[in-house]
């Protein structure tokens, strides 16, 4: 996680800040994977999880492929409380670009276990702004991912201790953000991840899969309970916890209470589910794209962004813990 690299560029550029009327809080900060990444892989040459391909965006305000489908995920947290879309901080970072209003350091195909170790201490300033911004943590998908598709990690781990590893490796990132000044954290369960195009088409007969699922599952009991643990270490931090997998699975199981049709296929890809290629320029996308639950392999479509980041923002305690982030704002 890039903690490091924004405490170094708020050192530089905040001295100040000040409140806007619109504003819930002065930034949003955002760790995470290609669920919040709002292009940040465009600036490495040598990344291959970039997403900057006509399809992507296709119904964006701003039309804009670079952006895409990326600033329609789950950042609009940002538009909820009346500031910008946190942009990327490589494009920041190349332009001496300001960082007042938050950042998002996520990348695509980040996980936990790829967290950095360096350290920079923060102006007062910096301090000052990190302890009333919010902090977004969306990851956790890929790590999961990755054992299974890894036999060195099922050979050095069981399932169990993996995630659990998980668990106490966040904790510690979020421990260094939390040295830096950061105090309000909200936070997002993996979701249903065996239920995405890329888990059903392994499976012929299109299902989840339920290993998979059921590993998500521990991985956020294993989550919840560190956060719990955590706040009872460092009495002022405040977080929000929100059950993506519970809401997530709602969607795929009740598809018609939501406005959606399809929940196996993904609207835009080829082949079986639209699941064997990506979404490539050389694939094809649905025109029906709010049916779908899922846009492509692994991500869900803005329709279903916009119903998990309603509960997100302002939901009832059975998706929240231990409050909202409306109500976090408020603390």
């Amino acid at each position: 996680m890039a903690h490091s690299v924004l405490l170094l560029f708020l050192s530089s550029f905040i001295l100040s800040f000040n409140f806007l009327e619109a504003q819930m809080v002065p930034a949003v900060f955002v760790f995470g994977d290609s669920l919040v990444d709002v292009g940040n892989n465009n600036y490495l040459k040598l990344s291959l999880a970039k997403a900057d391909f006509p399809h992507n965006g296709v119904d964006f305000p701003t039309k804009n492929q670079l952006e895409g489908l990326l600033m329609a995920r789950m950042l609009r947290i940002s538009w909820k409380v009346g500031l910008p879309t946190s942009p990327p901080y490589l494009s920041l970072a190349s332009n001496n670009g300001s960082f007042l209003t938050g950042v998002s350091f996520a990348s695509g195909g980040a996980g936990i276990f790829d967290g950095a170790d360096d350290r920079y201490l923060g102006s007062s300033g910096a301090q000052k702004l990190l302890s009333k911004s919010l902090i977004a943590v969306v990851i956790g998908s890929n790590d999961i991912f990755g054992y299974f598709d890894s036999s060195d990690l099922r050979k050095k781990n069981t399932p169990q201790q993996y995630v659990d590893l998980m668990a106490a490796t966040l904790k510690v990132q979020l421990q260094r953000i939390y040295n830096v000044g950061a105090r309000k954290f909200v936070i997002t369960g993996t979701g249903p991840i065996g239920c995405c195009p890329s888990q059903r088409n392994k499976n012929k007969t299109g299902e989840c899969s339920e290993e998979t699922n059921y590993w998500s599952v521990k991985y956020n009991e294993g989550l919840k309970s560190m956060l719990q643990k955590l706040k009872s270490e460092f009495k002022d931090i405040n977080y929000s916890y929100f059950d993506t997998y519970s809401v997530l699975l709602s969607l795929i199981q009740n598809p018609t209470a939501y406005g959606f049709a399809e929940v196996k296929a993904a609207c835009c890809g080829l082949g079986n589910l639209n699941a064997k290629v990506a979404c490539l320029p050389v694939a094809k996308y649905c025109s029906n794209r709010n049916d779908h639950v899922f846009w492509d392999l692994y991500h869900p479509t803005e329709a279903a962004h916009r119903i998990l980041l309603d509960d997100i923002f302002d939901g009832s305690s059975q998706y929240t813990f231990p409050m909202n982030v409306k109500q976090l704002i408020a603390v």
